[in-house]
């Protein structure tokens, strides 16, 4: 994905995993062979051709403005310690994610805010880093931004323990941290992050994979994009939105919310930015009639 410009607005993508391969059924249970057949999955960036898994990335968005830059989602981050069957997750070593940061031309004292659409592992990570052995914020000067009810859901579950039970221990060793250090913002779910003359930043609720997942919808210049989290994981979900992950709290909300996005971009022209499409990422959505949707990479990002 290239940079997209909306008016003042700039986003860019900011990998740190491209590409892992998995298993279509350890991600979508109901999963079936038939549902990878559609012309727009004949994309060996997106099915293996052979094996049929599916490919996954791990990114954040990097939301500027002028005078201003948001991260939305901080993917894995390293050191953390993660149970087997998130083995991708488990001690990261890697200085790639903020390489690929700095070549965009920020450091992490740049980052004004840091947006997490919602609190699983793989959306805080790199939220804190280790240092002198505890966890602090990467981002020293941004403020973190969570959904209220997305952060009292997983405090609950935090306070209930075992603390590996909260985002397999995302919540102490990602957010808690944050918190301690004065830098948290908890909002509300249709919170309006930035208003620069014509252009607009803001949160929608978007629940179902989370109790309190947010997107976040940009609308510049005459364009507009959805930065949609998990509410998708992968483009099989365009084609066949019925499928639910593994990871859905609620399988029918979550449905009913994939759905509902799906509309909204067809109906407006949203581009779709999920938080795990492989590149080229940027997806255009159609409308193909009785309630199916397809999908087109937008080649002007690749």
């Amino acid at each position: 994905m290239r940079s997209l410009q909306l008016g003042s607005i700039r986003i860019d993508k900011v990998g740190e995993i491209d590409t892992l391969w998995f298993d279509p059924a350890w991600l979508y249970p109901g999963i079936e062979p038939a549902m990878l057949r559609h012309a727009s999955l004949r994309d060996a960036r997106l099915v293996e051709p052979v094996s049929q898994r599916l490919a996954l990335s791990f990114h954040s968005y990097l939301i500027r403005a002028p005078g201003w830059c948001m991260l939305v989602d901080t993917c894995n981050g390293n050191h953390k310690t993660r149970p087997p069957a998130m083995a991708w997750q488990h001690q990261l070593a890697s200085d790639r994610y903020l390489t690929n940061l700095a070549a965009l031309g920020l450091q992490p004292t740049d980052v004004d805010a840091v947006l997490c659409t919602h609190l699983h592992a793989d959306h805080v990570g790199w939220n804190t880093r280790l240092a002198d052995g505890r966890w602090v914020p990467t981002f020293a000067n941004a403020r973190y931004l969570f959904a209220r009810r997305e952060f009292e859901h997983w405090a609950a579950l935090h306070v209930a323990g075992p603390p590996e039970r909260a985002g397999h221990g995302a919540f102490a060793d990602s957010v808690l941290p944050v918190l301690a250090a004065g830098q948290a913002d908890l909002i509300d779910d249709d919170h309006a992050v930035l208003t620069h003359l014509h252009d607009r930043i803001w949160l929608a609720a978007s629940p179902g994979h989370t109790p309190g997942h947010v997107s976040v919808h940009v609308a510049a210049g005459g364009g507009a994009a959805v930065l949609c989290g998990d509410v998708i994981h992968h483009p099989v979900g365009i084609h066949e939105p019925q499928l639910y992950s593994i990871g859905d709290a609620d399988r029918a909300l979550a449905e009913r919310t994939r759905r509902r996005l799906l509309e909204h971009c067809a109906g407006s022209g949203a581009l779709l930015l999920p938080a795990h499409f492989p590149s080229p990422t940027a997806a255009r959505v159609h409308d193909v009639g009785g309630g199916r949707f397809c999908f087109a990479f937008d080649d002007a990002l690749a």
